[in-house]
């Protein structure tokens, strides 16, 4: 069969897809991961829940030695889904090379063996950071993009100039960018969902600890000029996000793209302010929070959704789950985890 690489599989967005490709699909499916910000449990979990099997190779894409090892061993590769990156923004914020080395050279390995391998099809895990603060909201894939706010948001920018090129020089090579906004909640079933090593950076993480009483909530500023005075994020469900992969994959494989590298947006199309997402939170839950306005943090957009008709209409993908139902599968998922000691 036709083999699918995934590469950053055992992280979260990455499990949920590989979940959608088994399910959804007949690809066979390699994960890569190197376990840096993610769990090999997840692999387990991705079995549980599509009932079937996959391999898997532990590695750092960083590694381009070990990489082309690994990698040419495995046969009738017909597209790449590249997930492996560091995603915190503070943390680029505080050790920016760290980003720009591992990044910028897991995607420069990959792509090598991509181009090495007469590799098709690619998929590219972007991010609406590329925005930067944008003059006019909703953002559609024709805005221009503004200096980045961030490392992170940085190498997204410069991933994404780099697939560019590549598509030029190589006439073999296909891509998708697909600029996520703010990816959230769990799988339906609560058997997996977003689960940080380390303290996380991201809201709804944070949110679900705090209300099991593991962490505590910090809103980053309560000035910033939007309707309740906290930064504005598009949260879109995970397996959302994971159906577009699949459904960008496709558009690939069947030569439906008009353009050699092309971009979409992934986001609901609508606004939510981080109180807000609280507030949705303890409807969903029954649970109150108690949480503290903090100053505003380094690196931060103030506001930022999506225009996202062009994934509509070339893709024919739609979210189907709304922000309760965010809240409510990641509420879902934490209680499962605190069950499981």
């Amino acid at each position: 069969m036709a083999t699918i690489i995934v590469t950053g599989g055992a992280g979260y967005i990455g499990s949920h897809t590989i979940i959608e490709l088994l399910t959804s699909t007949d690809f066979t499916v390699v994960s890569i991961d190197n376990f840096s910000n993610s769990t090999s449990r997840s692999y387990q979990r991705i079995k549980d829940i599509s009932g079937k099997s996959f391999d898997s190779l532990e590695l750092d894409l960083c590694n381009n030695k070990e990489l082309n090892a690994q990698l040419s061993k495995i046969t009738d590769i017909v597209g790449i889904i590249h997930f492996a990156a560091f995603k915190s923004v503070p943390e680029s914020v505080a050790d920016p090379l760290l980003y720009y080395n591992n990044n910028l050279n897991s995607l420069t390995n990959i792509l090598n063996f991509a181009k090495e391998k007469k590799i098709k099809n690619f998929i590219f895990s972007s991010s609406c950071s590329v925005y930067g603060n944008a003059d006019e909201l909703p953002v559609t894939e024709n805005t221009p993009l503004k200096a980045a706010e961030s490392p992170y948001g940085h190498t997204k920018q410069i991933g994404e100039e780099i697939i560019n090129f590549m598509c030029k020089a190589f006439p073999e090579l296909n891509a998708v960018l697909l600029r996520y906004f703010n990816p959230v909640g769990a799988h339906p079933s609560g058997k997996i969902g977003e689960f940080p090593l380390n303290r996380p950076n991201n809201l709804v993480p944070i949110i679900t600890q705090t209300a099991v009483g593991k962490n505590s909530l910090t809103v980053f500023g309560n000035d910033f000029d939007t309707r309740d005075g906290s930064c504005i994020r598009d949260y879109i469900h995970v397996s959302d996000i994971a159906d577009a992969h699949v459904k960008a994959l496709n558009y690939l494989i069947e030569n439906k793209n008009k353009k050699k590298s092309t971009v979409f947006n992934l986001g609901t199309g609508n606004g939510v302010s981080v109180l807000e997402a609280i507030r949705s939170f303890e409807k969903v839950s029954g649970k109150k929070l108690n949480y503290t306005i903090g100053s505003r943090r380094d690196g931060d957009v103030v506001a930022i959704y999506a225009n996202n008709n062009l994934a509509k209409t070339e893709l024919n993908w739609i979210p189907k789950f709304s922000l309760d139902d965010m809240m409510g599968s990641a509420w879902k998922w934490q209680q499962n985890l605190e069950a499981e000691k």
